[in-house]
């Protein structure tokens, strides 16, 4: 009858452990592939992100904010020239040079709002190129090796009993579930920031029509600063990367099961929260707002 017992503790066993393992395979899968898309997704511009809602973007800042933004630039010079005018005895104390720096002002304001898309599309340009640098130069890998991990506890998980094993697969399992959330939440934050800078880049026309004149130009400035802080976001973003990397590979898998999962998942949780603060970070040092 001994036997017998023994025999059916030792499937159970054999059946606890198996589901530990897969809880741990799924747990470092699902955060491995998602941290590691991380540096592919920010390296892109919004036209190599995808095409399609670049070139509807494209086609709405062009056929309909662009009009209003020349609407606006027409009313800031009149009002830069009028401005002028009574600045000058209306008219009676006006130099040539002041004709020529007025117009050249003009030409270059008009410059501007026509390459308008091109112009932003450089910023991120820079930023993309800054991010693949970047990408080149943080080594290491962000991938924890599920197998090598399995492997480690299972020298512990062979001397728990029942219940010890028991409790393991419920906290694996809440733990799983926990970086399938993180796993999601990190996509809102790489999602949220493309969405963003579609939605900033599609009235990019109306800020740049404004910055020819003082009183209006802070608004024109601003923009410039929150365009610059969004490309240079995808830096702050692949920067947290490598810092997760050298955290999560410092991790000594021991036989201390509990300990090394709550590392593993408390350094996942720190990616996710510090992630969340770079676009407030890339404004502050930007000072866009």
């Amino acid at each position: 009858m001994d036997r017998i017992l023994e025999k059916v503790a030792e499937v159970i066993k054999e059946l606890l452990i198996g589901a530990v393992n897969a809880n741990l395979a799924t747990m470092f899968n699902d955060v491995n592939d998602k941290v590691s898309s991380i540096a592919n997704e920010v390296s892109r511009t919004p036209q190599g992100w995808n095409g399609s809602i670049f070139s509807m973007v494209q086609n709405l800042s062009d056929n309909v904010i662009l009009p209003i933004a020349g609407i606006i630039i027409t009313y800031v010079l009149c009002y830069e020239l009028i401005h002028m005018i009574m600045e000058k005895g209306h008219g009676t104390e006006f130099t040539f040079w002041e004709f020529f720096v007025y117009f050249f002002k003009m030409y270059v304001a008009v410059w501007m709002l026509s390459r308008t898309f091109e112009i932003v599309m450089a910023v991120f340009d820079v930023g993309s190129h800054v991010v693949r640098r970047a990408g080149g130069s943080i080594s290491g890998t962000t991938s924890i090796d599920a197998t090598t991990v399995i492997s480690s506890m299972q020298s512990a998980m062979g001397v728990m009993e029942i219940p010890e094993l028991l409790l393991l697969v419920i906290e694996t399992f809440v733990i799983s579930l926990g970086m399938k959330i993180l796993s999601v939440l990190i996509t809102v934050i790489l999602y949220g920031r493309m969405i963003e800078i579609y939605l900033y880049v599609s009235v990019a026309p109306i800020p740049f029509s404004t910055l020819i004149n003082k009183e209006w130009g802070s608004i024109g400035t601003n923009y410039i600063k929150g365009l610059f802080a969004l490309a240079f976001q995808g830096f702050f973003i692949l920067l947290c990367v490598g810092i997760y990397s050298v955290l999560i590979h410092s991790i000594s898998i021991t036989g201390d099961v509990h300990g090394s999962l709550f590392s593993v998942i408390t350094y996942t949780v720190l990616l996710c929260f510090s992630l969340f603060h770079t676009g407030s970070i890339s404004k502050s040092v930007f000072n866009a707002h």
